[in-house]
C-alpha cells in the first residue's frame, strides 16, 4: 500500500508541476520588468495573471505598487482595496495605500491609514517626511525596504577609481593610480591623471592593467563603454580632456573641457578614430552610454540648453553611425544642480547621479519612472546603501540588475573614489498549493499559518484561494513551520527554512499534501437527513443532502466505498423501529444508486432501529426532544476512500 501511495504522489507532483509551470510565465516576466524599473511592462504581465485568475492577490499587490510608482494614483487604489485587509499583507502597504489616497485627494482616509501604519511602525520618519513633502513619492515607496548590499572590490587603489563597465568578463574602469610612465599629477586633487584600466571580473588575483592602445594619454580618460557601429564592428566611446591628435585645445577661460571620443581595435590595440560631432571647445561633454539597441547616446554636458550646472542629454545615433543633435533629457531628470553619469539598463530605464534632487547626501543615484506613454514622470532615489552622505555615482547593473557596481567617495574607502560591487536582493515569498493526498485536487480555504521555529511566534496567516494557492512574505535566513488545516483535512506541519535560498530567488515553493478525514459527513459537509413521521420516502430537503453524497462519491472521491446505516430514536417497539429504519436505509440506497453512485460502491444498507442508541436514551420520559433527535440519523461508514487506501486520517 505504501509503495502505491508513493507512486501516486510522485505522479501527482509531476503532473502538478507541469500544469503550474506554464502559469509562471506572466509572473516571471512581471517580476523581471519590476526589478528593472520597467513598471509599464510589468503592469501588462501582472494584469495577465488577474485575467487568468492566477495568484491574483500577488498580482493586485504588484499592480498597486506599479501604478503608485508611475504616479497613476487613481488606478493604484482599486488594487490596494482588493488586498489591503489581507491579514498576511506586510504592514508597509498601509503606508503605501495612504500615499496613494493622499495623492489622489482622499486626505482624510489617507490619514486614517497612516495612523494604522504608525501603530506597527512608531519610529518611521517617512510619515512626517511624506506629509511635509520633504522627498518625492516614488523614492519613499521604493525605499520602503532596503534592497541592496554593497561590497568592496579588490582592485581599488589608494587614489581614485570609478566608473565600472563589464564586457566579455572584463571590467573597464577609470583610475588615477600611480602611472609608472609619467610622474605628473593633476592640480585639482594632486592625484595622477585618470586613465582607463581593465581587470578580470571575479578574479581576486587579476592585476589591473592600462587599456592597450592610444586611448590613454597624459590627460584624463574615463567612462569607457562598448557598443557596435553600423557595420556591427565593436567600437568604444570614452571621455577625455580636449586632446586629439596630440593637440590640446583650451576654452575661453583657459579650461581644458571634456569631450567624447570613439575608438576601434586595429591590430589588437584600441585606436582613437573619432571626435564626436556633439563636442565643443567651449563646454564639456562626457560620460557616454549607448542604449542596448545602439540607437541613442546618452551623455553629460554643461553646454547650451542646460537647466543647471551639468545635465543629462541624449542624441540619436543614425543608421550610418552619425550622431544627431543633443537633446536635453528634460526637467523631471535635470535640475538647477548637476546631473551626470547616465546608465541605461536592458529595459531602457535611465539611471543617473544628481545633487539637485532631494537625496541622502551630495551626488545620489536615481532611476527614472515612465508612464504608459513612455514619458518620464518621476525619479527614484535608490536609497541606502547604494547612496550615502557622500558622492555616489557611476551606477552600472549586470545580471538583469541583480548585481553591478557603483562608485563613491564615502568614508571607509581605500582611496578618493572607490568602486563597490552591489547585490540586489528582491523580497522573498513562500508559495505553493494545498493538495488532496487522495485525488490530487487543489484544496481551497485551507488555513495556512506560518510560525517562526525559533520562538514559536506566528508571523502570518492566509487561506488558500479557489485554486488551492497561497503566498506569504518571508524573511531570509529564518527557519519556519507551516501549519495547514481544513475542516475536511486534519492539521499538518511542514518545515522549511530560507538559509540556503539564493539571493536572486523571489519565490520559494512549498506544496502541502493533506489527507482527508474518513468521515463522510464532514467531507460532504452534510446536514441532518430528515424523514417525515412514520415515512421512508426521500423529502426534497433530504435530497439536497444526499446529492452532496453523490457528488462526493462520483466526483471528489470516485473510488470511495461505503456502507449505509439508518437509525431511529428509542420510542416504539423494536419491530416497528427495525422495519422503519430498514425502509429508510433502502430508500436512501435507491436514491444514491439512481443518481449515479455505482452499486458496488455501497457494500450494504441496513436499518438498525433503536439498537445503537448513542446517548443512553430509553424513551420520552428520560430524554429531551433534542436527545431523542440525536438518535434519528443516517450513517455512512467509509470502508475505503481509494483502491488500496482504506485508512488515512481520523
Amino acid at each position: 500500500m505504501k509503495k502505491t501511495q508513493t507512486i501516486f504522489c510522485t505522479l501527482l507532483f509531476s503532473i502538478l508541476m507541469q500544469l503550474s509551470f506554464a502559469q509562471y510565465g506572466a509572473q516571471k516576466k512581471g517580476d523581471y520588468f519590476f526589478g528593472q524599473f520597467s513598471y509599464i511592462k510589468a503592469i501588462g504581465e501582472y494584469q495577465k495573471m488577474i485575467d487568468g485568475s492566477f495568484k491574483t492577490d500577488y498580482a493586485h499587490q504588484q499592480l498597486a505598487e506599479c501604478y503608485l510608482l508611475i504616479r497613476d494614483f487613481k488606478k493604484s487604489i482599486p488594487h490596494f482595496k482588493v488586498i489591503i485587509n489581507n491579514p498576511n499583507l506586510p504592514k508597509d502597504y498601509f503606508f503605501k495605500y495612504a500615499m496613494a489616497l493622499y495623492s489622489n485627494g482622499n486626505k482624510k482616509e489617507a490619514l486614517s491609514w497612516l495612523k494604522k501604519y504608525k501603530k506597527f511602525n512608531k519610529k518611521d520618519s517617512r510619515v512626517k517626511r511624506f506629509l511635509e513633502v520633504d522627498g518625492n513619492l516614488a523614492s519613499v515607496v521604493f525605499n520602503s525596504r532596503e534592497r541592496y548590499e554593497i561590497f568592496t572590490v579588490p582592485f581599488n587603489s589608494k587614489e581614485s577609481d570609478f566608473g565600472a563597465f563589464l564586457h566579455e568578463g572584463n571590467l573597464y574602469f577609470s583610475s588615477s593610480r600611480v602611472n609608472k610612465d609619467s610622474g605628473d599629477n593633476y592640480g585639482w586633487n594632486d592625484e595622477p591623471w585618470l586613465d582607463i584600466y581593465t581587470v578580470q571580473e571575479g578574479n581576486e588575483h587579476s592585476v589591473p592593467g592600462r587599456l592597450v592602445g592610444n586611448v590613454n594619454t597624459k590627460y584624463h580618460e574615463s567612462n569607457l563603454v562598448y557598443s557596435t557601429d553600423y557595420k556591427n564592428d565593436t567600437v568604444v566611446y570614452f571621455t577625455r580632456n580636449n586632446y586629439y591628435k596630440k593637440k590640446e585645445v583650451y576654452g575661453v577661460q583657459n579650461e581644458l573641457n571634456l569631450k567624447i571620443f570613439s575608438a576601434i581595435k586595429i591590430d589588437g590595440e584600441w585606436t582613437v578614430n573619432r571626435n564626436l560631432s556633439i563636442n565643443s571647445d567651449h563646454y564639456s561633454v562626457g560620460h557616454p552610454f549607448v542604449t542596448p539597441d545602439r540607437k541613442r547616446l546618452y551623455f553629460t554636458s554643461d553646454g547650451p540648453g542646460s537647466i543647471g550646472g551639468s545635465d543629462i542629454f541624449y542624441a540619436e545615433i543614425h543608421a550610418r553611425g552619425g550622431i544627431g543633435k543633443p537633446i536635453n533629457a528634460g526637467p523631471v531628470i535635470n535640475t538647477e544642480g548637476n546631473e551626470m553619469f547616465p546608465y541605461i539598463n536592458e529595459e531602457g530605464q535611465l539611471f543617473f547621479s544628481s545633487d539637485g534632487h532631494v537625496g541622502l547626501g551630495q551626488l545620489d543615484v536615481y532611476s527614472t519612472i515612465s508612464n504608459e506613454e513612455g514619458k518620464i514622470v518621476d525619479v527614484v532615489n535608490l536609497g541606502a546603501p547604494i547612496n550615502s552622505s557622500s558622492d555616489d555615482f557611476g551606477f552600472y547593473g549586470t545580471n538583469e540588475g541583480l548585481t553591478g557596481y557603483v562608485s563613491s567617495n564615502r568614508e571607509g574607502g581605500m582611496g578618493g573614489d572607490d568602486i563597490y560591487a552591489f547585490k540586489f536582493t528582491p523580497s522573498l515569498a513562500i508559495e505553493g498549493y494545498a493538495i488532496d493526498g487522495v485525488n490530487g485536487q487543489y484544496l481551497d480555504n485551507v488555513l495556512i499559518s506560518l510560525y517562526d521555529q525559533k520562538d514559536g511566534s506566528k508571523v502570518g496567516e492566509v487561506q488558500t484561494n479557489e485554486k488551492g494557492y497561497y503566498q506569504m512574505q518571508v524573511e531570509r535566513k529564518v527557519s519556519y513551520v507551516i501549519e495547514a488545516a481544513r475542516k475536511t483535512h486534519p492539521k499538518k506541519n511542514e518545515y522549511f527554512n530560507t538559509f540556503g535560498t539564493h539571493h536572486t530567488t523571489k519565490t520559494q515553493r512549498q506544496d502541502i499534501i493533506l489527507n482527508p478525514v474518513l468521515d463522510l459527513k464532514v467531507l460532504a459537509d452534510l446536514n441532518k437527513i430528515y424523514f417525515d413521521f412514520n415515512k421512508s420516502n426521500i423529502r426534497p430537503d433530504a435530497a439536497v443532502e444526499l446529492n452532496k453524497v453523490v457528488k462526493l462519491m462520483t466526483k471528489t472521491y470516485p473510488e470511495m466505498v461505503i456502507s449505509l446505516e439508518a437509525h431511529t430514536d428509542p420510542v416504539g417497539s423494536n419491530n416497528y423501529n427495525d422495519n422503519l429504519s430498514e425502509k429508510r436505509a433502502k430508500s436512501t440506497y435507491d436514491y444514491l444508486i439512481a443518481n449515479g453512485v455505482p452499486k458496488d460502491h455501497i457494500l450494504s444498507y441496513k436499518g438498525y432501529g433503536k439498537r445503537k442508541i448513542i446517548n443512553g436514551c430509553t424513551g420520552k420520559k428520560d430524554c429531551t426532544p433534542e436527545e431523542l433527535e440525536l438518535n434519528r440519523r443516517t450513517e455512512f461508514p467509509i470502508d475505503r476512500i481509494k483502491k488500496n487506501v482504506s485508512r488515512l486520517a481520523k
